[in-house]
């Protein structure tokens, strides 16, 4: 086996398998208030225009914390911030069981979505520091599925807790919240010891693939370098980066639009019980892990992801059965979040440097806002509606928009050649 892929191989099984499951329990710890919001509404009188609100309030601390953040993971390493992160966030997801109504919902969301803002973008970037594009693709597709993973896992998991409703005096969306949080806290104490900042510190390779890791990506940095600008005002002041930001704005506030209310709608439609609805929610992602591998594995375009999210959500919209329901949710998942590893692979490809930190945060953070405009506008309009249709149709819509923007990135990137190895 040569040295390149022993390096890579290495490094993927090493730092993989963890940042799928950090990002497993963040992801959980910020879409467990849908199905919280099961028993909020009865025990808080949450209606569904205070539960969007409070779901998407979530990333505007996200939004306006997210640069500072990824720069700062830039300047002091991202051990040590990727830990603080985690342990912050940890205590305000447990914290969550002291909600009295919506003030206190709304800011712990908020203070919550602050905590987390450097923790996606800051992973994406620490990515750039170990993998050449031509395998960054693969491993941030295998570290993505880890969103698919948090809503097969904690379906089932979230609605189990909720059955512990009344357990030692507690509601069971206290325990929810609780419990999910606590190994957020226990895993930044262990991302202290068990990560490596950059190939020169792990012990666990050989020098010479350490050698070959380092050369490797400072060799992409330095041709993406001579493509143009790559200061921090480059990366803000990029159409391109821009435009990046519209269309994961449009995919998260279709996401979250209908994710955050996927268990209170299948409860609604199938009349099922808490852990029954957690099951049967869990159900889409597990094909939608699938799809994600397969659709990093095979590239392309944008376009097609959002075409087939657009046509689960108009589904989902009109479905009233059980199976119907499962497949127009199926086909959502499976089109939204096959669209990230395929997302993310085109910042990284012309970003490096301070610009890439701040370029990825600004793109995180501009997306972000659609992960509080959907859910927002979806509680919203479903009080004033009363059925979840009319803002599943717009949500629909507004993919099929996106799919247009996509063509107006010319997903020609930049060739970054392969060092001799």
């Amino acid at each position: 086996m040569s040295v390149e892929e022993r390096a890579f191989r290495k490094a993927t099984r090493r730092l993989i398998p963890f940042l799928f499951l950090i990002y497993v329990v963040a992801y959980l710890d910020r879409v467990n208030v849908s199905f919280a919001q099961l028993q909020l509404e009865d025990d808080l009188g949450f209606s569904d225009t205070i539960f969007g609100i409070g779901a998407g309030i979530f990333s505007l601390g996200y939004v306006i914390f997210g640069v500072p953040s990824n720069l700062a993971l830039a300047r002091f390493g991202a051990r040590r911030w990727l830990a603080a992160i985690m342990i912050v966030w940890g205590l305000i997801s447990a914290s969550m069981v002291f909600i009295e109504g919506p003030r206190s919902f709304y800011i712990l969301r908020f203070l919550l979505g602050a905590a987390e803002a450097g923790f996606f973008p800051g992973i994406i970037l620490f990515l750039t520091w170990w993998f050449p594009e031509r395998e960054r693709t693969r491993t941030v597709a295998l570290f993505l599925t880890a969103v698919a993973a948090a809503y097969v896992a904690g379906g089932p998991l979230s609605g189990g807790l909720l059955e512990l409703d009344g357990f030692v005096g507690l509601d069971g969306w206290q325990w929810l919240f609780l419990v999910e949080g606590i190994p957020a806290i226990a895993l930044g104490f262990v991302t202290l010891r068990y990560l490596d900042e950059r190939p020169g510190d792990a012990d666990w390779l050989e020098p010479e693939e350490q050698a070959f890791l380092a050369a490797e990506v400072e060799h992409e940095r330095e041709l993406r370098e001579s493509l143009g600008g790559q200061r921090v005002r480059d990366a803000l002041g990029s159409g391109r980066v821009w435009l990046l930001g519209l269309v994961y704005f449009i995919v998260l506030a279709a996401a979250f639009g209908l994710t955050f209310f996927v268990p209170d709608l299948v409860q609604d439609r199938t009349g099922y019980s808490d852990f029954e609805v957690g099951v049967l929610s869990a159900v889409p992602y597990g094909f939608a892990t699938v799809a994600m591998v397969i659709m990093a594995r095979r590239g392309g375009s944008l376009v097609a992801p959002a075409l087939v999210g657009a046509v689960g959500t108009l589904v989902t919209a009109y479905a009233q059965s059980p199976l119907l329901l499962t497949v127009g949710i199926t086909l959502a998942a499976v089109g939204l979040l096959s669209a990230l590893p395929l997302f993310w692979a085109l910042p990284t490809a012309f970003l490096s440097g301070s610009a890439a930190a701040a370029g990825i945060a600004l793109i995180a953070a501009v997306g972000n806002l659609g992960g509080f405009v959907g859910p927002a506008f979806t509680g919203i309009a479903e009080d004033q509606t009363g059925s979840y249709r009319m803002p599943f149709v717009v949500l629909a819509g507004v993919l099929l928009v996106c799919s247009l923007l996509v063509l107006l990135l010319r997903e020609e990137r930049p060739v970054v050649p392969a060092a001799a190895s």
